[in-house]
């Protein structure tokens, strides 16, 4: 348990396929925090309830009710003094302004970690993780999820690259 006074709160955004998972994983272990996938919630709690045909108001409400489970947790545990990794995904950037805001009101210490790489890279991993299914592998995202997701992400503007950590994964 790590014993600092003020535990950092790291939030990890990026597009699809920047390799989120694969660093919030490292990052927890390299700072001894507890990490919090909502792909892998959603995966454990709803992808054998998913529709055939994908239904985006479906997703956003599991995944709201997800958010909150994971945000009451986390809250508890870095009130223990542990530092937590979140990867929500955050594609939008008022999605991004939220969690900034509730860390700023909870008065918890955050570092923000914001991964990218080319979009024909990104493309290649997703395709590569559908196949291995190997660690970082929460469900398939298919090539259309894949363009869905490009088309919601807003990449930060300058002022919300203040004082973030920016990683080039390609």
């Amino acid at each position: 348990m790590n014993t600092t006074a003020s535990p950092t709160l790291h939030v990890i955004f990026g597009p699809s396929g920047s390799g989120k998972s694969t660093y919030g994983a490292d990052l927890a272990r390299r700072e001894r925090a507890v990490a919090f996938s909502i792909d892998d919630w959603m995966a454990r709690l709803f992808a054998q309830d998913m529709p055939q045909q994908p239904d985006f108001n479906w997703l956003m409400e599991r995944i709201e009710r997800c958010e909150a489970q994971i945000w009451s947790t986390a809250a508890a545990v870095m009130a223990s003094g542990t530092p937590v990794v979140l990867d929500l995904g955050l594609l939008r950037r008022a999605d991004r302004a939220r969690v900034a805001e509730i860390a700023h009101a909870c008065e918890l210490p955050a570092q923000f970690h914001y991964l990218t790489a080319p979009k024909e890279v990104r493309r290649g991993r997703v395709l590569s993780r559908n196949q291995v299914q190997g660690e970082g592998f929460a469900f398939v995202l298919t090539p259309e999820m894949f363009d869905f997701s490009e088309g919601v992400f807003e990449p930060p503007e300058a002022e919300e690259l203040a004082g973030c950590l920016q990683v080039e994964s390609a």
